[in-house]
């Protein structure tokens, strides 16, 4: 089914809460109904945006154009052994939602990234990660729709590209596939990942370590840190983690000896950016409507009534501070949309 909207409010579907609107909004529910979109040269006859839920966009105004949503449901199991199933799953399913059914169903290796914001379309383009784990690590398949020929693809994880919070379809594929369905691998030997973080401390409040636990764990831990979208609007995490060269660290270190880190490879370390916007006096700062959450300082929020202008103004002073204190540059998460 298709839906279309004239001078629609994206108000419910970005999560920093800015009341702007769309020329146009149209919704799918099928592959064939985002073919038939395609196809047809007047309902796209300008300007358009394929967006999630709006967990991770920034809009700084109105948007003159089309906005597109799937809302492309079903989780599929397309291969069952003793040791793993296929999952096939579409690409409007909310996140977590598919998250939950997994941990129902006792398949491992999404329950570390309970209560990521958004939907599964998002996590084949994003790469989304938490607590160690990423997308890219249980991604078989990427089925998806090219926009120019509405020619139906499919993309193995080796031909995703995928790095850290990136993949193709950020890079050079942007704005040329529209992603339908994801096929997960997850395992019924669970092998739990606790490492990252304060997990372990966490699931010391728990009598057992399951799957469920862990997913309790996770989504406690999220809850203690992050604000709720619709009291304190917000993205979640604005900055990606900066990777940096093992020998720009080892300098860092001598200056700041209490600096985490992360190794990536020999040659590689991230550095947390919240730790480093932290050390420069941003958490719980408050610029006008705008502000750092006192809890992350990874999260930018809106303290009512704000601009994405705003937003994006208070995110380059913070880059501006941590590169003159860390001479290190940290890159937004979020997309700016204008």
């Amino acid at each position: 089914m298709i839906t279309i909207e004239k001078q629609y409010s994206l108000l419910s579907h970005n999560t920093f809460g800015f009341n702007v609107k769309t020329d146009t909004f149209i919704e799918y529910s099928s592959t064939d109904d985002l073919k038939q979109i395609l196809c047809d040269k007047e309902l796209l006859n300008g300007p358009y945006l394929h967006i999630g839920s709006g967990s991770n966009l920034l809009f700084t105004s109105d948007y003159k154009g089309t906005i597109l949503h799937s809302k492309i449901q079903g989780i599929e199991v397309t291969e069952n052994t003793n040791d793993y199933v296929l999952v096939k799953v579409g690409a409007g399913v909310e996140w977590d939602n598919f998250v939950a059914h997994c941990v129902s169903q006792g398949w491992a290796g999404v329950e570390n990234l309970s209560l990521i914001p958004g939907e599964v379309g998002a996590s084949a383009v994003q790469n989304i990660g938490a607590y160690g784990v990423e997308a890219k690590d249980l991604i078989t398949q990427v089925d998806a729709v090219e926009i120019a020929t509405a020619k139906e693809c499919v993309f193995s994880n080796a031909e995703c590209n995928y790095s850290y919070r990136q993949s193709i379809f950020k890079s050079e594929l942007k704005n040329k596939f529209i992603v339908t369905y994801v096929t997960y691998k997850l395992s019924k030997n669970a092998a739990f990942n606790l490492e990252y973080g304060n997990i372990k401390a966490e699931l010391e409040k728990y009598p057992e370590i399951s799957l469920a636990t862990i997913r309790q764990a996770i989504i406690a831990i999220r809850d203690s840190k992050l604000p709720d979208p619709k009291i304190e609007g917000n993205a979640g995490s604005f900055f990606m983690n900066p990777i940096i060269p093992r020998s720009q660290f080892m300098e860092l270190q001598k200056q700041f000896p209490g600096i985490p880190f992360y190794d990536i490879d020999e040659d590689r370390v991230k550095v947390p950016a919240g730790w480093m916007i932290d050390k420069c006096g941003w958490k719980g700062k408050t610029l006008g409507h705008v502000g750092v959450h006192s809890k992350q300082a990874l999260v930018l929020v809106n303290k009512g009534n704000a601009t994405g202008d705003e937003i994006v103004n208070l995110s380059r002073e913070i880059q501006a501070s941590v590169k003159k204190l860390f001479n290190i540059e940290i890159h937004p998460e979020v997309n700016f949309i204008s």
